[in-house]
């Protein structure tokens, strides 16, 4: 059985920081684009960072700088250290593959992890 497991969430004041960890299993994830993902509630999920099996990563211009995400293929983990943390950053996030890992043809995507930036 597939699954994602987003963990590492939870309440940073602006301009701290968070590691958010996706462990994979019933899934070898070394040879997938894996990303991150964030949704907030009645909105678009988002598309916040990426990296190749071969380690090339890329962002989007809104978290380009502060955002990090590197991967364990040992371990089919991948990670996203977030810095210097924004309000507008609060939501849920999720990591999946890019295109979004199917089970009979639909799109899978993990229970994520809600992260809140407030003072």
């Amino acid at each position: 059985q597939v699954q994602l497991a987003e963990s590492g969430g939870g309440l940073v004041q602006p301009g701290g920081s968070l590691r958010l960890s996706c462990e994979a299993s019933g899934i070898t994830l070394r040879l997938n684009y894996m990303a991150w993902y964030r949704q907030a509630p009645g909105k678009q999920r988002e598309w916040v960072a990426g990296v190749s099996s071969r380690w090339n990563t890329r962002y989007p211009n809104s978290v380009k700088g502060r955002f990090t995400i590197s991967r364990d293929n040992a371990k089919d983990t991948v990670f996203q250290q977030m810095n210097s943390q924004k309000p507008e950053d609060k939501d849920v996030y999720y990591c999946n593959a890019d295109p979004a890992i199917k089970i009979e043809g639909i799109d899978y995507w993990g229970k994520g992890t809600l992260v809140t930036v407030s003072s």
